[in-house]
């Protein structure tokens, strides 16, 4: 089971800056780290062989919300020609974390969008905390999976919104064997300012107008940055003794060591500079399937010991 730890209260300069506690919360922290940045690996065990990604769905979501989400999923494997994502994609930005693998004996997983399950009737309640997102998340798959829990909008979440957008983290060992989990909140009515910068004007910090969102729903294309986040966090640090930097109760992870950082050139307040759809005027960074645009976080590249940046 995840620890949890509210090491660091919200201070908003980017607005959506983020931290993390011993299973990775995806927080809001105030700097954009430009000195090298080392990850140590810790010698624990990754995840390799074929895991699927299963989708717990808890509250309303309407089926637009959940194609965005499950096509970001189906974007992180690379798909066979004749449909390529053009680039720069979220499978290659994906790849930069396959570089973590080089330096264990495991093999880089082979993700793959698993089932979805749907409570729409709130089963648990409209306020969750950490035991129930671990309830949920055991509706997934018992072992060889990544189970992510989404909450809508109007479910309050322990710590949601004043240390952070999402989490993860792993479930005890069992027979049936063990899994790792993933929740992420919709900001939308709750914290989009905080959980879905910088395509909500921020709460704290420089004021810059807010961006377009690719898929044209704010929670949801803020989701997708947490869902990023947390994703890579397992894959390179599944357990907690994986690939990280600092103290093991409060890490540093590839995606939350450059927190606020989407393009080249970002600093507090300013994202980056992204692409820009010519059609909706949505800014982005990367193409997924379908057709899809995303924005991703910048990752800690092995190799650099630096953010970085797709494309």
């Amino acid at each position: 089971m995840a620890a949890s730890s509210a090491a660091f209260a919200a201070c908003l300069l980017a607005c959506a800056l983020l931290f993390q506690m011993c299973v990775a919360s995806r927080k809001l922290t105030a700097l954009v780290q430009d000195q090298p940045i080392t990850m140590t690996y810790h010698k624990g065990a990754l995840l390799s062989g074929r895991i699927a990604v299963n989708l717990i769905w808890y509250g309303n979501f309407s089926a637009p919300q959940r194609a965005v989400i499950t096509d970001f999923v189906s974007s992180l494997s690379t798909p066979p020609s004749p449909q390529p994502q053009p680039e720069p994609s979220v499978a290659s930005w994906f790849k930069t974390a396959q570089k973590y693998y080089t330096n264990s004996k495991a093999r880089f997983p082979a993700l793959s969008l698993g089932q979805h399950v749907l409570d729409q009737s709130y089963s648990l309640g409209k306020r969750l905390g950490e035991k129930d997102l671990v309830r949920l998340a055991a509706r997934g798959s018992p072992s060889r999976a990544i189970n992510v829990v989404l909450t809508a909008d109007d479910v309050a979440v322990d710590g949601f919104c004043m240390s952070r957008c999402g989490t993860h983290g792993a479930s005890p060992r069992s027979r049936a064997g063990r899994f790792a989990y993933v929740w992420v909140g919709n900001p939308a009515t709750q914290c989009p300012g905080q959980c879905a910068w910088p395509y909500h004007q921020p709460v704290y910090g420089p004021q810059a107008a807010p961006l377009t969102p690719p898929n044209g729903d704010v929670g949801v294309d803020g989701m997708v940055i947490s869902l990023a986040s947390m994703i890579v966090g397992t894959v390179t640090n599944p357990f907690g003794n994986g690939f990280f930097q600092g103290d093991a109760d409060a890490p540093l992870e590839a995606a939350t060591a450059c927190a606020g950082v989407y393009g080249k050139g970002a600093y507090p307040g300013y994202a980056g500079s992204l692409l820009v759809d010519p059609a909706s005027g949505a800014s982005y960074n990367a193409n997924g399937a379908h057709g899809r645009k995303y924005l991703v976080p910048a990752l800690v590249d092995p190799d650099t010991s630096a953010c970085s940046t797709v494309g």
